[in-house]
């Protein structure tokens, strides 16, 4: 090329002339699947699969010898990759101190890190060389015939050092064995840099294929290959299992349009698999007897035996915990909340709380009822759910998904202002709205902006709303439903042991107050808090806070409020003492300033300590102050909070 044939681009450095820029891993995406059309093989078109390390290696694994797969050793392995920006570092430590958590060893002790060359590997150590790291890959690895081993450290070292070799690159490791379930099995977090300090990139097709079959040749090779009898034992114990079985896969595929499918197969044992599996079908209502060996399989067959799989680990799951905590009652009911938006909320104390999906970070809690029943709650991501103490007493409910009135007067005043939104903008819109009341639907507006929903800022504080944002607003909440879907109100963080005589404001209190208490069965926890109920009568009644007419129970009309006043006074002293300063009292409608100090857990509830100069208050608690502690914060008092500032100069976010 000559000098002449140069034609210089003006413009700001990797401007685009036009529309937004691609990156180049998309151009070669886009340009695969260009050419997959082009050759007529959709089959084969580009899907991304074998982009990154070991995609030759997943390849040639998930192609081997069928057979020789059946006699191999099983091996079931999870990943999760995990993005580590932002809290996904505080996330990292979360997990790795549940890793670690007491009684799943053998022993019953608490979990042991190690690494390639270490027994005692330090989890603190390879979290900071971790603080910089785009990404980090976790896997759960499970031998079927893992309570084979004594000891899982060496198959996970070869496992390791194996894909090392099958990706090319050293790998920076910790791992945690966990004896705690049915099948012992090993979780392995994997920093996501390759040994040159890229960013580590494995292919999916090795993810999906590659690791699993590299722990089946080990197994395989330590444990020699399945017998034909292993093999037949393991299929006859899946004809009456209550759960999807490969027995269940191979029907299936085998059925007809009509959903029918007989038990006839040329090989003898199959042919008594089948027609096993099909009695037991038949006897859950999930298949239906034709005649002649032909069944017709139920449309929601393969769901309804996820789901009784799923409900089988979860009566496992609270046997063991209520067990554990000797609260496994003879004959007690056990329920499982939740999927039912008018389900009738629970209320009870807190039994535990743990991982029901260790690799999604879903969690669940076990909730000892009023009603005497024991309940299983799926709480979903556990970063969704503040911590609740063993012990405390909580209200669950189950929340729906549903598209707010917010989200409609967003889309009504945008629709009216050239798809824009703003405060401005609302009051023109509708006359009658304060200031407040349109600050709302921004705050709302923020919120599906940070999970994004679709929803942008611009520059000059307007709200760009798109023609389909009720569908986005519907999608965001059902997303927030899947992550959240169940709402917990913290009753008590006290146990009910010390609510009885406890000089302050309790949910005893609030109870006997109540039009409308919880009805409470003669049974379990329910008879507990009778009990607590009978004691805390009879103090009232010794404080002259309450009087017995007739065997009905009268208390003072500002019962709560002086019991709350009275910790509060209580907990004031001791709080001066500390910090050097006279306490302050607030009323309704007086003016809030200074710094978010701490939040303190008090039997009548949780509050805020504001710290001044001078002088510190306490004011009552609310949830969106978790993230502003430290900082300068205002606001004026009401009769139900506090309608909050936030920021230097309070010109923050309102939060009420």
């Amino acid at each position: 090329m000559s000098d002449d044939d140069f034609e210089p681009k003006l413009g700001r450095i990797g401007k685009a002339k036009a529309g937004k820029s691609r990156r180049y891993l998309g151009l070669v995406v886009a340009a695969a699947a260009r050419a997959g059309k082009v050759l007529g093989k959709p089959g084969r078109r580009f899907d991304g699969s074998r982009i990154g390390r070991g995609a030759a290696v997943g390849r040639l694994l998930s192609s081997r010898d069928r057979y020789a797969a059946f006699r191999s050793r099983r091996a079931v392995v999870k990943t999760r990759l995990v993005r580590l920006g932002g809290k996904g570092i505080a996330g990292a430590r979360a997990h790795l101190r549940y890793l670690q958590r007491d009684s799943v060893t053998r022993e019953g002790k608490p979990g042991r890190l190690y690494s390639a060359g270490e027994d005692h590997a330090d989890g603190k150590a390879f979290l900071d060389r971790s603080a910089g790291d785009r990404h980090q890959f976790r896997f759960i690895v499970s031998a079927e015939d893992g309570a084979e081993y004594e000891d899982l450290k060496p198959l996970t070292r070869r496992l390791m050092a194996q894909m090392e070799t099958d990706l090319g690159t050293r790998l920076d490791w910790v791992a945690v064995d966990h004896f705690d379930t049915g099948h012992p099995h090993t979780h392995i977090l994997l920093r996501g840099v390759d040994e040159h300090g890229a960013n580590l990139v494995i292919a999916r097709e090795y993810i999906a294929h590659g690791l699993r079959a590299r722990a089946a040749e080990l197994v395989t090779l330590d444990l020699g290959p399945r017998t034909t009898r292993e093999i037949e034992a393991r299929l006859r114990r899946e004809i009456g299992a209550e759960r999807l079985t490969g027995i269940d896969r191979k029907l299936l595929r085998a059925m007809d349009a009509e959903r029918v499918v007989t038990s006839a197969d040329r090989d003898p044992f199959q042919q008594s698999l089948r027609a096993g599996r099909l009695k037991t079908l038949g006897n859950m209502g999930l298949a239906e007897e034709l005649g002649g060996g032909r069944w017709r399989l139920a449309g929601d067959l393969e769901a309804t035996l996820r789901a009784m799989a799923e409900r089988g680990d979860i009566i496992r799951t609270m046997q063991r915990e209520l067990t554990a905590r000797r609260l496994a009652r003879e004959g007690a009911d056990r329920a499982i909340f939740g999927g039912d938006p008018d389900q009738a909320p629970v209320v009870g104390r807190v039994v535990a709380r743990g991982l029901a999906d260790e690799l999604r970070d879903k969690h669940y809690l076990l909730v000892d009822g009023v009603d005497g029943r024991a309940h299983y709650v799926d709480i979903g991501l556990g970063s969704a759910t503040a911590p609740l103490p063993e012990g405390a007493i909580v209200r669950v409910s189950a929340r729906e998904a549903s598209v707010r009135d917010a989200d409609c007067t967003v889309a009504e005043v945008a629709a009216a202002n050239g798809g824009h939104y703003s405060v401005e903008f609302h009051l023109r819109y509708d006359a009658r709205a304060s200031e407040a009341f349109a600050e709302t639907h921004v705050r709302r507006l923020e919120a599906m902006r940070r999970a994004g929903a679709g929803v942008e800022r611009e520059p000059d504080g307007r709200w760009r709303i798109a023609a389909d944002h009720i569908d986005r607003a519907a999608a965001y909440e059902a997303r927030q439903l899947r992550e959240r879907p169940v709402e917990i109100e913290l009753l008590s963080p006290v146990p009910i042991e010390q609510l009885a005589r406890a000089d302050a404001a309790t949910w005893l209190d609030r109870e006997l107050a109540a039009d409308r208490p919880a009805p409470l069965r003669d049974a379990g926890f329910g008879r507990e808090v009778r009990a607590a109920l009978d004691v805390r009568r009879q103090w009232l009644v010794e404080q002259g806070l309450a009087e017995d007419r007739d065997g009905q129970l009268r208390v003072r009309a500002n019962l709560l409020a002086a019991l709350q006043r009275r910790e509060l006074l209580r907990v004031a002293g001791e709080l001066s003492d500390e910090l050097g300063l006279p306490f302050a009292e607030v009323r309704s409608g007086d003016r809030i300033e200074g710094r978010l100090a701490r939040r303190l857990d008090l039997t009548s509830g949780r509050f805020a300590l504001i710290e001044k100069s001078k002088e510190f208050t306490l004011v009552p608690w609310r949830p969106a102050l978790e993230k502003q502690i430290g900082k300068e914060v205002g606001g004026i008092m009401r009769h139900d909070g506090v309608n909050w500032r936030v920021g230097r100069g309070r010109a923050g976010p309102e939060v009420s």
